[in-house]
Parts: structure tokens; sequence; C-alpha cells
């Protein structure tokens, strides 16, 4: 009885959460931004909503409220039978992003982390094989697929078009509507938007649902725009900003010397008029006007410098900023045309006020309430769980990276901003977690992720970017601290399961120090295999003053380099089959062991030909060659960008001082688990088949993942023996 008032709560809450936002929409609504620039890692796309979403979405909670009773009974009487061949009545994923095998094993050994030593003595631990190349989108996706990426499509954060040679995002591509109805100096869209996902395959929560098992899947990159399934999810990374960007913060000062461009943001130079600052918040594009325009909203500051604080007028709401303290999530409406709003959230921090004022703005998300546009499976799955927790994080990549890296956020303040975002994530996992008795959850942490890529440096005197005189004096504990709160979540999870639960804690990849960046455009350009236009020594980003009918090879991405082929790229020179295989041959000869002469260090080890490697349908869309680069060397920041110089090899001096895309058997993963898995050698793409095992379904067979089960005991007993393998951890959660 009471599962099913619950039930009846939650169709009820979305129904009026979907009756709103009809209200407040009428017409279809599309937005349309320019591509962003790479921002670190990653890149902005265009940024599109149509009010049909909403439109069906209202429908379908009412038909979804109208039906379930009906639903319900089918799903019990299909989960029966689904639950028939079980091994488990739940498996539960964390994946902690980036979660590093060598400091993992540093810190178990240490007696740090007891609830993963726990999981390393009664159940599983090994090292996790990630994917060629060791990049986030790529492994999880290979995660969700069982798959090698030429089978899904993902080969980085960016893709290149080899109509322009410039970058588009791998994983989503969405583009304004076809037919628009011209209204004054509106045009109004007439059908809906492409809003579509580039990653191929089928991810195996999708495989469980078709079979009667529910799943809720939290968070994991390369989930937008979300895919129907029988189960919940949000979205994750390469989710964007109300921007169409990968995370564009705020930076508004009175100090004409801190204006200069903000890699990831913008900055806007203020000036006071007594106590008071009149100033705005630039918002999305509004592509309903035929000329195209960002929406700015008016926002009025008034100065308080006795009380260290700030009074902030904007969108109708008034609110207070003391010094070094975040707002709460803020909500801002900013009108498209009458009657038409996009909303968002973002908080608000004072930096300083004496003796020159400094405001962060995070970037722009998308309100989870009043979604602008599908970030959740189903459509109203986002507006439930901010009514039950409050606005939350939305943007893919949440921890504002860039604010750190260019000096705009100070590091005790990221870290307060990265862990209130965890604790967002931790109460939908947990609330996630007591809802589904049966089937799947998975949540992916990216706090991991980030916090190392920060602060690494701190573990590394010897690196460029290492500060003996930080403010941030706790600096070389951070990491530590990130490790014992990882481990305290789990013993947390492992309390609350059941007998007939399988745990399995696992990340994508592992760290290394980042200390010097390769140019390889810049080093093709000065070994003859890039050519610049007559006059031009260098190049901006995005390969502007490149020759193209002279260029025979070009880097693109974080570790693709590609060959200018003739009848793909545009402007093609160099013929597929016997001078395209000369000139990769070259060019691995020559890149791989290249050498920093500076440091006397290797800074490529391989490059490895995807021909090899890869044997899927979509094999054409990946890099020609992968570079496999030394630890402490990755692609430089210039690199990434399409920029060409004379300068190879240079200093990291950013806070962003650790990484993982270099060489894939430098960086692996960790696996933990409750049960006992099979270690030899694990991969990320066995995790999938390993899950569709578990719940007695037969794994397909295009996966190039196996399952890390020991060999399915034969007869009838086969369901009773992989439950007493689980019972059998009952003592490592209730110690």
């Amino acid at each position: 009885m009471k599962s099913v008032k619950t039930h009846h709560t939650y169709h009820f809450t979305l129904i009026k959460s979907s009756t709103r936002v009809f209200r407040a929409i009428v017409f279809l609504l599309g937005l349309s931004l320019p591509a962003w620039s790479y921002i670190g890692p990653g890149a902005g796309f265009a940024f599109l909503s149509s009010f049909l979403v909403f439109f069906l979405a209202f429908f379908l909670s009412i038909f979804s409220f109208l039906s379930w009773p009906f639903r319900l009974l089918f799903r019990l009487i299909k989960g029966q039978k689904a639950y028939k061949n079980s091994l488990v009545d739940r498996v539960v994923i964390i994946g902690f992003d980036g979660l590093d095998p060598v400091l993992t094993e540093k810190f178990m050994a240490e007696g740090k982390l007891p609830n993963l030593n726990r999981l390393k003595k009664e159940g599983t631990y090994n090292r996790l094989k990630t994917t060629t190349p060791a990049i986030s989108p790529v492994a999880w996706s290979s995660f969700m697929t069982g798959c090698e990426p030429s089978k899904h499509n993902i080969f980085d954060f960016l893709s290149r078009n080899p109509k322009t040679y410039l970058p588009d995002l791998s994983s989503a591509r969405i583009g304004p509507p076809p037919r628009f109805l011209s209204l004054g100096k509106y045009r109004l869209p007439l059908s809906k938007p492409e809003i579509r996902l580039l990653r191929k395959s089928q991810p195996f929560w999708k495989l469980l649902g078709k079979q009667g098992i529910f799943s809720t899947v939290l968070r994991v990159p390369i989930t937008f725009p979300p895919e129907k399934f029988a189960g919940h999810l949000l979205s994750g990374m390469c989710l964007p900003d109300l921007k169409g960007s990968q995370g564009t913060f705020l930076f508004y000062t009175t100090n004409q010397e801190r204006i200069q461009r903000k890699e990831g943001g913008e900055t806007l130079l203020v000036k006071p008029e007594g106590r008071v600052i009149r100033t705005y918040l630039p918002g999305p594009e509004n592509s309903l006007l035929k000329n195209t325009e960002v929406i700015k909203l008016p926002m009025t500051i008034t100065l308080n410098y006795e009380q260290e604080s700030a009074t902030v007028e904007i969108s109708t709401q008034r609110f207070e900023l003391k010094k070094g303290v975040f707002s709460p999530w803020i909500k801002l409406s900013f009108p498209a045309a009458p009657g038409l709003k996009i909303r968002g959230i973002a908080r608000f921090y004072l930096i300083t006020l004496k003796p020159h004022f400094e405001l962060y703005v995070t970037p722009l998300n998308i309100d989870p309430e009043k979604p602008a546009l599908p970030i959740s499976h189903p459509f109203i799955y986002a507006p439930y769980l901010a009514r039950l927790f409050g606005s939350y994080v939305t943007l893919g990549e949440a921890n504002d990276t860039w604010a750190l890296n260019e000096g705009v956020l100070p590091e005790e303040a990221f870290l307060e901003l990265a862990y209130s975002f965890h604790q967002d994530w931790e109460k939908i996992f947990f609330n996630a977690l007591k809802k589904v008795r049966k089937g799947l959850v998975v949540c992916v942490f990216e706090t991991t992720d980030s916090l190392q890529h920060m602060f690494w440096r701190y573990l590394d005197k010897s690196h460029p970017a290492y500060q003996p005189t930080a403010r941030l004096s706790r600096g070389h504990q951070v990491l530590e601290e990130l490790y014992r709160k990882m481990d305290a979540l789990v013993g947390q999870i492992m309390s609350g399961l059941d007998e007939k639960s399988c745990l399995l804690i696992m990340s994508d990849h592992g760290f290394k120090p980042f200390r010097r960046g390769v140019n390889l455009n810049s080093w093709l350009y000065l070994n003859g295999y890039l050519k610049l236009k007559d006059g031009a020594n260098e190049s901006d980003e995005w390969f502007k003053q490149v020759d193209w009918k002279e260029t025979r090879a070009y880097a693109l991405g974080l570790a693709g380099l590609y060959l200018n082929l003739k009848g793909r790229e545009a402007q093609g020179i160099v013929s597929p089959g016997e001078e395209s295989i000369k000139l990769k041959k070259e060019l691995m000869e020559k890149l791989s062991g290249l050498k920093d002469q500076e440091k006397g260090t290797i800074a490529i080890n391989r490059v490895i030909d995807t021909e090899r490697i890869y044997g899927g349908p979509y094999r054409e869309n990946a890099p020609d060659l992968i570079v496999a680069y030394n630890q402490g060397y990755r692609a430089s920041w210039d690199s990434v960008v399409g920029k060409v110089n004379r300068t190879v090899f240079e200093d990291n001096r950013k806070a962003w001082s650790a990484d993982h895309c270099m060489d894939p058997d430098l960086v692996p993963g960790v696996l933990f688990s409750n049960l006992k898995l099979k270690t030899s050698e694990p991969c990320i793409m066995d995790i999938a088949p390993t899950v569709l095992k578990l719940f007695g379904l037969n794994v397909p067979g295009y996966m190039d993942g196996k399952p890390l089960l020991p060999e399915d005991p034969a007869g009838p007993d086969r369901r009773k023996e992989g439950v007493s393998s689980v019972k059998g951890q009952k003592n490592v959660r209730k110690r």
C-alpha cells in the first residue's frame, strides 16, 4: 500500500509541474548558439528548446497517471519472469570518475580507506583497463555499451567536421527547426528542432529494461539527450549550460588590469556610481529574433563596505551576498518573446570589495524544475527531483575548473562549491537506492576527476604549477581528504545493502601528472606536414591561417591525429591507399619515442594506427592515429584548439595539473566488488556483460567485453549458488 501511495504522489507531482510549464510556454521556442571554443575539456554546442517537448511531457504525464495501475501490474508480471534466472535482485554501480589505482592502493596500505580495503579483502579488487584513448566520454561509452569505440562512435570530447576542419561536440548534435513563421521581428519555429545523440549502440540498462528490469541511471557521461528506456535517467557529462556551452562562468570586476580574455569565462568591467553598480547578466542568444542577440538581464549591485556585503537585484529578486559566501541557487528568467521565458539557475560569490570589486557567477545551469530542454528520462523526472530536493546543478561538467585555472575563483571556494554539488548528487542517489529494491542503480560522481585535475600539483613539488606559497595551506591534503570522503560514501552504501545486492565500485581511468604540453600541430608545421598561408608564421585557433591545399596532416582534440585525406576532407590532398599508408607509417615512426630535448625525456611513448585496433562500423569517424603520451605529457592547450606556432614543448603552469589523456597503459581505473569476480585483466568493457549475466541475461554477440563472473554453475541450483555468493558478503556490510 505504501508503494502505491508513493507512486500516486509521484505522478500527481509530475502533472502539476507539467501544467505550470504548459501555461508558461505557448509557442515553439528555438534557440541556437554558435559552437563555443574548447572548454577544458569539452566544447560548447548549439542550444535549443522546444515547446513540443513540454507539450508532449504534459500529456504523457496525464497518460502515465491514468495508466499506471495497468503498467504496474504488467511490470510485476514481467518482472517475475525477468528475475527467474537472476543471480541477484539488485546491482548498484558507483562510478568515481578518475579514481586512481596508485593513490587508492597507497591510501589503503596506510589504513585510510577501510571500506574499500574491506571490499578488496572479502570481495574483489583489481585495476581496470581503460579504453584507447583514455578519455572520459570514450571510456564511459564503452562502460555502458560493452563495446570498443568504433562501435559506439565516441573517440574524444571533440570530433572534427571534415568539410570545415572545425570542431563539433562528439556526443550530440543539436540543430534548428527546418521551418519558421516570420512575424514582425520574430521568427517562430513550426517544427521540432534536431536534438540527436551521436553515441551509438545500446546501453546495458536499455537491454535490461526490455526484459522487465527497472533501472535508475544518474549522471553517467554521454547520456544527453536522454534515450527512452524502462527506467529513470538524469543526464551527465556533455549536457550544456543555458548559453549552449560546456560551462561559461561570469566575472565582474572594477579592476581594468583583470580585463583580459578568460578561457572558459566571460569578464565584464563595471564602474560604481557611489555605492551602486548597474550592469547586466548575459544569458543565451535569442534566435527567435531575426537578428539574434544575447538576452541581457539588468542587474543592480549595492555595495556595503562596512558589512563586507552586497545586495543584488536581478530578475525580480533581491538577495544579500556576504564576502566569501556562496548564494543559494538563484532562479533567473530570460525573456525571449512576449509570454516566453527561458529559465536558468546560478550561484553568486562575492570575492572582494576592496580595493576592487570582484564577483563570480557560476555557469547558467538549466533550471531542473522548468528545464528548457530534455535533461532526464522521463522528461519530468528532473522536475520531480527538484520538487523533492530543491534546485540542483544540471551542467554536465559541473565543477568550474576554468574559473580556478584562470585565477578567478579561490581554491577554497572551488572546493566548497564542488562538494556542495557532490552532496546534491548523494541525495539524489540515496533517494534512488531507497526506491529501487530490485533492478539497477548507477551513479557517476565527477568530484574525484575534477579535484585531481586541479590539486595534483600539491603532490608534486617538481610540477611547474606547484605553488609553495599558495593561499590554500592544506593543498597537500586535498586529495587524501577526497579519497577518505569517497571511502566514507562507500561505507554508507554498503551498510544499506541487503544480501541479494551486488555492489560495483569503479573508475573509468586513473591519473598522472601533466607537467609539459606537446603542440602536435606545431611539430607538424616545423616538420613540413602542415603548411600556413603565405606570410603567416603562426595560426590562431581552429587553424585560421592553415593552407589546407598544402597540408598533409593535422591534430585536433586530446589524442587524435588526422590525415588531410582526398575525398574525405574538403580540401584533402593525401590519396587513400598506398600514399596514406606510407604517410601514417612515417608519422608513427617519427612521433613514437619523440624526445623533449629540453628535459631529456620521452614525451610520446607510441602512436597507434586506429585501423589496427578498431573494427566497428564507425571506424571511419575515428582519428587516423592516436597519440599515446608518456607520463607527465599531454596535448598542449594550444594544440587542442588548433593553434599553430613554433613552440612544440612548453610547461603547463595551470592549476589543471594532472590528466589521463596519455598512454592508456599508464592510467588504468579501479574495480571493487562485494562479489568474487574474475580478476585476470578486467576491462571497462566487461562491466556491461557482467551486469547482464548477473541478471541472468545472455550477452549480445556484438559486445567486446566478457562477463567477469566465474563459470556459470550448471543445473537448477544456479540462482541458489549466485545468491549464496552474495550472502557470503554479509559481514562486509555489517561490521
